[in-house]
């Protein structure tokens, strides 16, 4: 039989509560305390965080409603509206509409422009108080 080391009660902890489960369940499922679950809680708030994040995107990626996903249906439709435009003549209405098309199409792969922000953990002079301790820096990429 395998022996259930704390790292793997803490990875387990992780997983579980970043999927919503309450401490009550957890400390059924992995044998530790509630008081020690919260604690747990407070110091890994950042990696359950990040956790739901990446379980979110795997959900919107699994249904194909993936930022990413959206973005390359808009680029798609506006590179065949622009192909479409560059065969007709200006003066038709239905060019009109054409160009109606592709401006929504620009401003909704507009909106699927996103900010794209990450944490790390401040690796910090050890003489520092707790509150620094427990500082982050952030990223964009």
């Amino acid at each position: 039989m395998t022996k259930v080391t704390k790292i793997d009660q803490k990875e387990q902890f992780v997983e579980l509560r970043s999927k919503g489960v309450s401490y009550d369940d957890i400390s059924k499922e992995i044998g530790v305390s509630k008081p020690t679950l919260i604690k747990w809680g407070k110091e890994m708030q950042m990696d359950i965080s990040n956790r739901k994040a990446l379980e979110l995107e795997l959900l919107q990626e699994k249904y194909f409603v993936s930022k990413a996903k959206r973005i390359e249906l808009f680029g798609e439709e506006l590179l065949r509206l622009n192909e479409e435009l560059v065969k007709r003549n200006l003066s038709e209405v239905p060019t009109e509409k054409l160009f109606d098309m592709k401006m929504k199409t620009v401003a909704s792969l507009k909106q699927e422009e996103t900010e794209i922000i990450l944490k790390e953990k401040s690796s910090l002079d050890n003489s520092l108080t707790e509150l620094l301790e427990n500082s982050y820096t952030e990223w964009k990429a």
